[in-house]
This record gives structure tokens, sequence and C-alpha cells, in this order.
């Protein structure tokens, strides 16, 4: 049996690095989680958050995966060197990707993070990018309004450019050259989100960089799928199907084979 790569996120943002993954590994097998019911993690404490990532991942290895990827920078940030002392696959965050790729992008040194409240207050990415170059100097905006506009579906309505708008208004007065999308569902709003900030800003999408990582992982561990059959993902959600279903129709371009999951709020590891 293919051991599969486990992804989750506290909603459909994390279909932004599954969609990646796909593209750049199209013979793994995914097993995606989205907590749609209790999106958005954002504004959460940093301790609930990991009690819900612990959950999580005590169900994702159900399926015997083969790595696990937290595809939502407020659960990296809250919780993944705690995940990876507990399990004994590799599993690796969103923030590390996404800082090393702004860091290849900038020409100045001068870059800009937008995050939800709690990746921002946890202040993971400046660490992050402090730690690859300490002469960097960041700029960092938490933008809660996002989010919900993303798990509504209405990521390309005018309301999300309206919304965009009126959010980055301060970013447009920071010098920076480059600006990393520091949550999931933000890749979403590209669009809306580069009409904000205006063509010299380059966003920085960590998806691309976290499949990198994956890919390198799993080929030093010799642990690449190499199967000549293209693999049936596995999709799950903890809220409405629905909308989970439409969006992920829409971002990925095919019918997915999703299946609700309910449960009680429990510390399960």
């Amino acid at each position: 049996m293919q051991q599969p790569i486990a992804i989750f996120d506290s909603g459909v943002g994390g279909l932004t690095v599954a969609k990646e993954v796909m593209r750049q590994l199209p013979r793994e097998k995914i097993i995606y989680f989205g907590d749609t019911a209790r999106a958005p993690y954002g504004p959460r404490s940093l301790e609930e958050v990991k009690e819900f990532t612990e959950q999580i991942v005590n169900y994702l290895m159900t399926f015997q995966p083969k790595m696990i990827v937290i595809a939502c920078n407020t659960a990296t940030a809250a919780a993944l060197e705690h995940i990876s002392a507990q399990v004994s696959i590799p599993v690796i965050g969103v923030i590390h990707p996404g800082s090393r790729a702004a860091i290849s992008a900038t020409k100045t040194g001068f870059i800009g993070v937008i995050g939800t409240l709690g990746t921002i207050n946890s202040g993971a990415y400046s660490a992050a990018l402090k730690q690859l170059s300490p002469f960097v100097q960041v700029y960092s905006q938490a933008c809660p309004d996002f989010v919900p506009l993303v798990e509504r579906g209405v990521f390309l309505d005018q309301e999300a450019y309206e919304v965009a708008q009126q959010v980055l208004a301060p970013v447009r007065s920071y010098p920076i050259d480059c600006l990393i999308l520091g949550c999931t569902h933000y890749p979403f709003l590209t669009e809306a989100i580069q009409a904000a900030v205006g063509p010299d800003v380059k966003l920085i999408n960590s998806a691309e960089e976290t499949a990198r990582e994956i890919s390198t992982i799993l080929y030093n561990k010799g642990k690449l799928a190499l199967t000549e059959d293209l693999p049936v993902h596995e999709f799950f959600c903890s809220g409405t199907a629905e909308i989970f279903q439409q969006i992920a129709r829409q971002w990925l371009g095919e019918q997915i084979k999703l299946t609700p999951v309910l449960w009680q709020v429990s510390r399960m590891m």
C-alpha cells in the first residue's frame, strides 16, 4: 500500500500547498484535512491551536502517512516543534520554506509579512527571516479579515478587492520589495492583494518552496512514490462539505473525494 503525504490546515487554505504538491509530485497520494468547523485559527490562542493540531495529527496518523505537512502558518507557529517530537515521521511547516523564498527573492532586504493575528503575534516569521539573514528588515501586519473571505468562497469577488485595498493601506507605505503571504489562505486572494500593494512588490507564496522541501526530504529518505498509477487523493473536513467541495473544485480544477468528519474536541495525544 502506498503511504500518503498527510496535509492539514484550519480550512481550505492548505489546498494551495496540496495543489503545488500535486503539480511537483504527481505520483504522491495526499490525505488532506481541513478543520473548517473551527476556522479561523488566527484569533485563537496558540495553546488552543496546539490542542487542535494534536487532535488532527492523531487522526491523520491512522492513515499511516510517511510525512505530515502543517499547511497552516498559525498551527506551524504553535505546534511544529511539539508535533515533531511526538511522531516518528518527518513533520514540516510552511514558515521556514516561505522565509527562504523571500530571502532568495528580495533585492533590498526589506521584506513584508502579512498573516493571521496568531502568526504575526508569534513573531515566527521575523525570527525565521533573521535566522536566515540578520540584515533583513521585516515589516509585519495582521490581516484577520482575509481568511473569512476565502472560507466563504468570495476571494475573486469585488468585495475581496475592496477589503484588500482597505486592510493593506498601511503596507503601501512600507519600503518593501517582496511580501510574504504568511497564511496559506492568502494565495486565493493573490489578484486582490497584488492590486492593493502594486506591481513592484513581489508576492511570496510558500507553497512552491514547501513542495520542494517535501520532495527533497522524501528523496533523501528513499520514500518517493514509484508507482506508475496516478493516486486517488482523499479530502476530509470538519465543517460544511458543500462549501469546501466547491472551493476545492474551483482551486484544484477537478472533482475531489471528500468525507466530512465529525468529532468531539478533545486532547488526544
